[in-house]
């Protein structure tokens, strides 16, 4: 169990260090677009804006409901046990 748990995260991490320059790339497109479009007078800077908030808090919804399933499941278990 303890193995496959280290081999999940190896691969995780080793995912994510591989694709992170492509990520990083696009900021700058996306920065001199919404900037270009707000002096327009266009909304799509603030559609932008609302969608990277978006994108950065699905990681810690993610996180809470992982941990409260596991603390949910850790009670019955313990329950269980006594």
């Amino acid at each position: 169990m303890k193995r496959q748990i280290l081999l999940i995260f190896i691969i995780s991490l080793v995912l994510f260090v591989v694709s992170t320059p492509e990520l990083a790339a696009q900021c700058p497109m996306c920065k001199l677009s919404a900037e270009s479009n707000l002096r327009d007078g266009g909304t799509a800077g603030k559609g932008l804006n609302a969608g990277i908030l978006y994108m950065f808090a699905m990681p810690y919804l993610l996180v809470g409901t992982l941990g409260f399933l596991w603390y949910r499941n850790r009670k019955n278990y313990d329950q269980e046990v006594k």
